[in-house]
């Protein structure tokens, strides 16, 4: 079996990424969920890896991984972050429905679990990349 490449591993990023950037958009503007102030941190984390890692891909350079991880790692932070306080029921935030309002679930995830994995499978190929 053959072993993926670097580019492989980077347009595989790219993917898991614009995915989720497409994801939450849905949400938002088809759906009409309203992001809370978490969500919006987590988009801002979120969607310039599209960009980073699509151009890293098209020149293959595994050398991203120190950008992308920059934005995928305090993602991840925030999205495990707005996880919990989803669990616990506790903490909130000044924009949309409240940082604790679970407004979707999808396998039993919801819209932070669902960010909180894209972030570390974006670091996951990264590192492989390198």
């Amino acid at each position: 079996m053959r072993r993926l490449g670097s580019r492989e591993w980077l347009a595989l990023g790219t993917l898991v990424a614009a995915v989720a950037t497409a994801g939450s958009l849905y949400f938002s503007e088809v759906l009409g969920l309203v992001p809370c102030e978490l969500c919006w941190y987590q988009r801002i984390f979120m969607y310039p890896l599209v960009v980073v890692l699509g151009v890293a891909t098209i020149e293959n350079r595994p050398e991203v991984y120190r950008t992308a991880l920059a934005l995928a790692i305090p993602g991840a932070g925030i999205a495990a972050y707005h996880s919990a306080i989803q669990r616990l029921g506790e903490g909130s935030c000044s924009i949309g429905s409240g940082c604790t309002t679970i407004q979707y679930e999808l396998l039993g995830l919801s819209i932070p679990n669902m960010a909180l994995v894209a972030f570390v499978l974006v670091g996951l190929t990264v590192l492989a990349a390198r």
